[in-house]
């Protein structure tokens, strides 16, 4: 009896975990047409490269391999900025041959890393490394670059850096100062939760003084916070009610990645929590920093973005100096605009692209 007891167990146990954590062999999708034809001269493909002591995993994916190359430095970060590509997809993959990769110690590029070692600078110098290799590649003289979220904070400088080797920069979500992010975005919840006479959460939020430096650092990684922002729609998308279910579940049964590699997502996104370049990112002030950029930048805005508040993004918009610039607001989103409004960003980059 008690073997067919453990035994049971055992099944359920498999099955349970079958369900959560599906076999893959980790292949990208491919492109295919409406008969179901893959569509020709598309490129779906999974790939590292050496960069000093560690091997940098990249997902290229595009309908054409001929069209522009866009080197993508996505938010986190620790979570794949392809995990949303493949949630939602975006029009990004018709325009260009769009490069995903994950930082150093983080998804497909894990490995256990000295924390202090991953600064800003070792970043900045991987997102070179990988512009060149993706120079020579494509036989193209430069690449188009954006960022979302913390990957703004990446991008920018990098622009900033080398702009010779970029066409233009697109801010998706930028990080301008995310202190002050954070401020703003606490008071409109609390006024947000008064104005719906939520006393439960208004008492919650009421717990921390963010005046107070410490325990405004206790708030920014509390529960409350990404529990306050996604019930309010204001968080990584407007629909999404929180990462464990629109993220962290999903991912786990994405396909795209192996079994090891879903869980690595997870194990880099814990240690990048701890890496330098993450303090770094959040005690950026781009008022402060760079003040002009070298190459055309355009922003991507979601009118309900208060993970990077959508104000402090037109403010920088309005001070930065560029060869050219452009803000498009989104109305409906919130801080993924390029994948909550697919027909929007695809007419913001045909204009782009045709300029």
């Amino acid at each position: 009896m008690i073997l067919v007891i453990f035994i049971v167990i055992a099944v359920i146990f498999i099955i349970a975990t079958l369900i959560i954590l599906p076999p893959s062999n980790g292949k990208i999708p491919v492109f295919k047409d409406e008969k179901g034809n893959i569509i020709p001269n598309s490129i779906s493909e999974k790939t590292w490269i050496d960069v000093d002591d560690s091997k940098i995993g990249l997902i290229i994916v595009g309908e054409n391999k001929d069209n522009p190359v866009l080197l993508f430095c996505g938010g986190g970060p620790g979570i794949p900025e392809y995990l949303l590509e493949n949630f939602y997809g975006s029009a990004l993959t018709k325009h260009f041959v769009v490069v995903y990769f994950d930082y150093r110690g983080t998804g497909l590029s894990y490995k256990k890393v000295d924390k202090n070692n991953m600064t800003s600078e070792r970043y900045l110098k991987d997102v070179d490394e990988i512009t060149d290799y993706l120079i020579k590649r494509f036989n193209t003289e430069k690449v188009y670059l954006m960022g979302h979220s913390f990957g703004t904070y990446i991008a920018l400088n990098a622009a900033n850096i080398h702009p010779e080797k970029y066409h233009a920069y697109l801010a998706v979500s930028q990080n301008v100062n995310q202190k002050e992010s954070e401020r703003i975005a606490y008071d409109y919840m609390l006024k947000e939760y008064e104005k719906n006479n939520n006393k439960s959460m208004v008492s919650k939020l009421k717990k921390y003084n963010i005046k107070d430096e410490e325990d405004f650092n206790k708030y920014k990684t509390s529960s409350i916070r990404d529990k306050s922002m996604h019930d309010l729609g204001i968080g990584t998308t407007r629909k999404m009610k929180g990462v464990i279910k629109g993220i962290f579940f999903p991912s786990l049964k994405c396909k795209a990645y192996t079994i090891k590699e879903r869980i690595n997502i997870w194990k880099g996104k814990a240690a990048s929590n701890n890496f330098k370049v993450t303090d770094e990112s959040f005690n950026f002030n781009a008022f402060d920093s760079i003040n002009s950029i070298d190459i055309p930048i355009y922003f991507f805005a979601g009118k309900y973005d208060y993970t990077c508040a959508e104000q402090l993004q037109k403010k920088y918009y309005n001070y930065i100096n560029a060869p050219y610039k452009k803000y498009y607001l989104y109305e409906n989103s919130a801080h993924s605009p390029i994948f909550e409004e697919y027909d929007k960003t695809d007419n913001y980059i045909k204009e782009i692209l045709n300029k």
